[in-house]
């Protein structure tokens, strides 16, 4: 014997007949602040920016020598 059963309803509907707890608010309150945290970092992730962190370093003297000194032992 086979018995299906087709239950339409919503995520909502579902966790509140299955007595689950409703973390939607908590959920949307977390967004907001790493949404806020994102906007406010967005200007150290700029193209321009990047590119002066990452070259930054090799082009300094020291880092020439260094990598001149690492590369003859």
């Amino acid at each position: 014997m086979k018995i299906n059963v087709d239950i339409d309803c919503t995520p909502a509907e579902a966790r509140a007949f299955m007595g689950l707890p409703d973390f939607e608010p908590m959920q949307k309150r977390t967004l907001e602040v790493m949404e806020k945290r994102m906007m406010e970092q967005l200007e150290h992730f700029t193209p321009d920016t990047l590119l002066k962190m990452w070259m930054q370093p090799a082009l300094s003297a020291e880092w020439f020598q260094d990598m001149l000194r690492r590369a003859t032992k």
